[in-house]
């Protein structure tokens, strides 16, 4: 009965999304602090908490790679952001401190809110750290480190599927930069007992995927790429095997991006547009939001960034238990921003 209805909202929402155009509502748009104790701020994630709280997080220092970068968090209460507050570092000992990454907010369905995120000198040689929370963030537990040549969540939110197992989209990078590939990652309901799987990327260079659900345990991943497109793949087994990476109509220059199932089926996205400059930086001046009712026709809804020069990038999307989407990204490198949408 639970498929049947699915099928049948997947059909209205085809036949809509053909006839009647989408109309995003803004409820709110803000950034998430004013003033913070560090010069610079990037890869925030969201995660819901009780009662309709949010909690972000990201990492923040003098910029990105200094050894002072930590993991920072803010708290959204009846519509209002908590101050920063450092809940993470790098720091080995007395004289050995290195720069915390990307980290990456999940509450499983027993009520443990985990913290991952990377610790290292760069994205080649780091190792993945998690921290728990038993009371909404309140209090976390000391970190602790994944198994070895486990790295968790890159980037994006894991999912947890219906047998309580959860999935991480995870990648790595060579020590010489020149491969990049994606993999997942999947543990117990209570974290533990971690194993790897398997992608065939093919000739892509990808990391940092996302994961939407479909009906009958289908899945699908969508990665960045140095192809200056978003590449998928396909698992119609709940995720235990994976079909070879290949394009999708949409371009993006290399950045990071996040997707979202909403509760309705349909997928949504957050993505840069554009195509890679000759600078890193440069093709993350637009960002965009995509919404799809099967994960193959992506029809570009909003636009909360314009601009002919700038950052605007690695964005984080959710929805809440309200229905609401929430979103956060990247703004200049300074600043953290915020949205909170209603779709019709």
């Amino acid at each position: 009965m639970k498929y049947t209805l699915l099928l049948f909202c997947t059909i209205f929402h085809l036949f809509a999304f053909a006839q009647h155009p989408l109309e995003v509502k803004i409820i709110k748009a803000e950034y998430i602090f004013d003033q913070a104790p560090f010069e610079a701020c990037h890869a925030s994630t969201l995660v819901e908490l009780k009662d309709g709280e949010i909690m972000a997080a990201w990492f923040g220092g003098k910029h990105e790679g200094n050894k002072d970068v930590s993991i920072w968090t803010a708290i959204n209460k009846r519509g209002k952001w908590s101050a920063p507050s450092q809940v993470a570092d790098g720091i080995v000992n007395d004289t050995l401190r290195y720069p915390c990454w990307n980290p990456v907010l999940f509450k499983a369905k027993d009520g443990t809110l985990y913290l991952h995120y990377k610790i290292g000198p760069n994205p080649r040689e780091w190792w993945a750290v998690y921290k728990i929370s038993k009371n909404n963030g309140k209090t976390w537990s000391a970190a602790q480190k994944l198994p070895k040549d486990f790295l968790g969540p890159i980037k994006n939110k894991p999912v947890q599927l219906a047998n309580g197992n959860i999935l991480y989209p995870s990648s790595t990078e060579s020590l010489d930069e020149k491969v990049w590939k994606v993999h997942l990652e999947q543990t117990d309901s209570k974290g533990y007992n971690w194993k790897k799987i398997a992608i065939n990327c093919d000739t892509f260079g990808v990391i940092q995927p996302s994961i939407l659900t479909y009906p009958g345990g289908k899945l699908q991943i969508l990665c960045r790429s140095r192809q200056n497109v978003i590449v998928e793949s396909w698992s119609k087994d709940k995720g235990k095997s994976w079909s070879k990476l290949k394009a999708t109509s949409l371009p993006n220059p290399n950045s990071g991006s996040d997707a979202v199932t909403l509760q309705d089926g349909r997928q949504l996205l957050i993505y840069n547009p554009l195509s890679a400059g000759k600078n890193w930086w440069e093709g993350r001046s637009v960002l965009k939001l995509a919404i799809s009712p099967d994960g193959k026709s992506w029809k570009d809804i909003y636009t909360f960034e314009n601009n002919e020069s700038g950052e605007y990038s690695y964005p984080a999307i959710i929805q809440g238990s309200d229905g609401a989407v929430y979103l956060s990204y990247t703004a200049l490198r300074r600043k953290i921003k915020f949205f909170k949408l209603d779709l019709n």
